[in-house]
C-alpha cells in the first residue's frame, strides 16, 4: 500500500445489479477529501442497472460474459492494467474472484457484504439471521482473500432487526446503510 499513499487511487467497481453502492461511490469520489477516482466499471450483467451510472458519469465500463470464468478473469485483468488500477470495489458483484485473479491483481480489493461478518458467509444472509431470530444485522466492507467473506475487516455497521422485519424489509435497511458504510470504510483504510 506504501506506494499508493498520497495520490488520488485509480480505482474499478465491480456490479452485477443495481449499483446503488456503485452510485454512492461516485459521489464520494467527487468529493475534495476523496482519495479515488472511479475510472473503470466492470459488470458481468449487461441488464445491471448500475450501468447507467457509469455512463451518466462518463466512466468507462465493460460486460463481461463470464461463462468462461479463467477467460473473463484474464480479459478483466487485461483492462485493470490498462487503466493503471490501484484498487477495485466489489459493489454487489455477483461472481466469486479466483485465488488466481486475487494473486495477479497485486492490490487491495475491497468488498461489501450485507451481513455482520464472521456471520452468514456467501448468499441469503437477511433469511438467515431472521430464521436464527437475530438482534442486529447490518454490513461489512472487508478486504478480500481467496477464501469467501474472510478477509481483513476494515468496518461494520449495525441495523436492528424488527420482529416485523421481512427479507424485503432488512434488506432495505442494510442497503440504506450500505451507502454510508462503503466511503467510511474506504478512508479508515486509507486512512485519510
Amino acid at each position: 500500500m506504501g506506494k499508493l499513499i498520497g495520490r488520488n487511487l485509480n480505482t474499478s467497481v465491480f456490479i452485477s445489479g443495481r449499483g446503488s453502492n456503485l452510485l454512492s461511490l461516485i459521489r464520494y469520489s467527487k468529493i475534495q477529501k476523496s482519495k479515488i477516482n472511479i475510472n473503470l466499471v466492470i459488470s458481468n450483467n449487461k441488464l445491471s442497472k448500475g450501468l447507467k451510472y457509469a455512463k451518466k458519469n462518463k466512466i468507462k465500463f465493460h460486460i463481461i460474459n463470464y461463462s468462461k470464468k479463467n477467460h473473463a478473469e484474464r480479459v478483466i485483468l487485461k483492462y485493470l492494467k490498462k487503466n493503471k488500477i490501484d484498487l477495485i470495489c466489489l459493489a454487489g458483484f455477483m461472481k466469486i474472484l479466483s485465488s488466481g485473479f486475487i494473486r495477479k491483481f497485486k492490490n487491495p480489493i475491497l468488498n461489501i457484504h450485507p451481513s455482520l461478518l464472521p456471520k452468514y458467509k456467501g448468499l441469503n444472509t437477511h433469511r438467515r439471521a431472521i430464521q436464527n431470530k437475530d438482534k442486529f444485522s447490518g454490513a461489512t466492507v472487508h478486504l478480500v482473500t481467496s477464501k469467501l467473506d474472510t478477509g481483513k475487516i476494515i468496518l461494520q455497521k449495525k441495523v436492528r432487526i424488527s420482529k416485523a422485519d421481512t427479507e424485503q424489509t432488512l434488506a432495505k435497511k442494510v442497503l440504506k446503510i450500505e451507502h454510508k458504510l462503503y466511503p467510511a470504510a474506504i478512508k479508515k483504510f486509507l486512512k485519510v
